[in-house]
């Protein structure tokens, strides 16, 4: 029994002792377990620490790349707005320079004025006292003469009448025949309806040509490459074109300068295409430029095409179909040539219609009255214009009151047909047109006050003006010095001597104007 008790406590003990090393092994695994956890979740921390600083520092390096793009862009948009701030203050400046020359230019030409005004009283006031001074002695004078000779005055009066009577006889002869040949010519008053009712109806735009034509680029990047390596570009350029190419500091922009528009044309074209294509050497100049001119030929001769058409004109010879279209390349004074013989063209046609003649042949002379201005050849230059486009329509086949209207149109020939007149005069109409020529200011402003001056040549002349663009002088007499009879005498001696003294377009009226005014103050 005792040992069955020893047992089972030994049993149980060694269960005990079983289950406490157990528990102690299990302990031991646990706690090895925890530890690899915890190096495990350590180096998971590090790598995770360690991927972080990566991260971050990946995201810092793109921020600040991103701020130093933004920057540079924030820089270039500063920097092309200080430089059109720049050109706008460049622009201020020039057009302040200019405002102060024109201001300095105005005082100047008002003092001289101002000048001029005070010299006209100054010499007003001496004539008054020379005139006052010239009757004292015309009557002390009268007196004598009458105790020499024995006569009154009005005898003496009524003998140098008639000793002049025989001069003043064939001057008023003389000035009444121009009167009625120049009335039987113009026939007034018909004349003066037509021609304003021809007006009336033709009206057309006028175009000023100048000597410079503008090429516009996108970019200044685009110069370098039309100047090329030592300019050889541009010298092959104007060489091919005969145009002078300048290439300055205005902003996206070259200017090409020639006199001849066809030539300036022809540059711009080729200009345009060699930039839009974008090879730019010598050889591909050279060709760009031969095929621009043969573009330009052809369009000359369309552009002759459409404009017979328009006018109705049948039956023109190709070369002078040629010299229209080439019309449109050339102007007068800075009148469009080609718009100005359209107009003409037109202005002849009503005219002739008035007048009961041919329009159609009217049309055509007005059309070609200046093919002369485009010369086919160099060594025809030295022949007027209009001889010049007489022999070519004579060449050509035209009519012989065409081929007179154009050789006479300036009178370098006799006028054999009634077309010669009306396109003489349609030409001065369209010439005359206001805005369709322009002149130098300097030379405009001189030819009036050239007309003013010779008005205030003459005794009695109060004031004088220049109206109408010096196509009129008005002048004002005094009227105590000049009677209705000198007045009219005054006129024509004005008028004849403007007309041998001035070199001036068209025609200038003189037109005296003589007022007595009575004065009285009721108190």
């Amino acid at each position: 029994m005792d040992n069955i008790i020893l047992i089972a406590v030994a049993a149980v003990v060694g269960l005990a002792i079983g289950f406490a090393i157990a528990k102690m092994m299990e302990k031991g695994k646990a706690s090895k377990t925890i530890a690899n956890a915890k190096k495990e979740a350590a180096d998971i921390i590090k790598e995770a620490k360690k991927e972080g600083e990566s991260i971050k520092k990946d995201k810092i390096f793109q921020a600040k790349e991103k701020f130093l793009e933004l920057k540079a862009e924030h820089e270039k948009v500063i920097i092309n707005k200080d430089k059109k701030i720049g050109e706008a203050e460049k622009r201020t400046r020039d057009k302040e320079s200019q405002v102060s020359s024109e201001l300095a230019k105005n005082k100047k030409l008002n003092d001289q004025l101002q000048e001029k005004i005070k010299e006209v009283a100054y010499k007003s006031d001496i004539l008054d006292k020379k005139q006052s001074e010239v009757e004292k002695l015309h009557k002390s004078q009268v007196q004598q003469l009458e105790v020499i000779s024995g006569l009154s005055a009005e005898d003496a009066k009524a003998q140098l009448l008639e000793s002049l009577k025989e001069t003043a006889k064939s001057d008023a002869m003389a000035y009444l025949q121009n009167t009625l040949e120049e009335a039987k010519l113009t026939a007034q008053q018909e004349a003066r309806k037509i021609v304003v009712n021809t007006i009336q109806r033709i009206g057309t735009e006028e175009a000023v040509e100048n000597c410079v034509s503008v090429f516009n680029l996108e970019s200044d990047d685009v110069k370098g490459r039309i100047i090329g390596r030592e300019g050889r570009n541009i010298r092959a350029l104007e060489s091919a074109t005969g145009v002078e190419i300048i290439v300055d500091d205005t902003p996206e922009a070259i200017i090409l300068s020639c006199f001849d528009s066809v030539r300036r044309e022809v540059a711009r074209l080729s200009l345009h295409r060699l930039v839009t294509d974008g090879r730019i050497h010598p050889a591909r100049i050279e060709e760009v430029v031969k095929k621009t001119e043969k573009q330009i030929n052809e369009e000359i001769a369309e552009i002759g095409k459409r404009t017979v058409i328009d006018l109705g004109i049948h039956g023109l010879h190709p070369e002078l179909i040629k010299a229209v279209g080439r019309m449109k390349y050339r102007s007068s004074y800075g009148q469009n040539l080609l718009q100005h013989s359209r107009e003409v063209a037109k202005l002849c046609g009503v005219m002739a219609a008035e007048l009961g003649l041919n329009p159609k042949i009217a049309k055509r002379a007005g059309l070609l009255h200046d093919i002369g201005k485009v010369p086919m050849a160099e060594v025809e230059v030295e022949t007027p214009h209009a001889i010049l486009g007489m022999q070519w329509a004579q060449k050509y086949g035209e009519k012989e009151e065409v081929c007179n209207a154009i050789g006479a149109h300036h009178d370098e020939v006799e006028m054999t047909t009634l077309i010669s007149p009306i396109v003489q005069v349609c030409d001065a109409i369209s010439g005359a047109r206001p805005g369709a020529r322009r002149q130098v200011l300097d030379s405009y402003i001189q030819r009036l006050k050239d007309l003013e001056d010779i008005a205030f040549g003459f005794n009695g002349v109060q004031k004088a003006y220049a109206i109408q663009a010096g196509r009129e002088l008005r002048v004002i007499v005094e009227s105590e010095k000049v009677n209705d009879d000198k007045a009219a005498e005054l006129s024509f001696e004005i008028s004849q001597k403007i007309q041998t003294d001035m070199t001036y377009p068209g025609q200038v009226k003189v037109t005296v104007i003589r007022e007595t005014r009575s004065v009285n103050v009721a108190k």
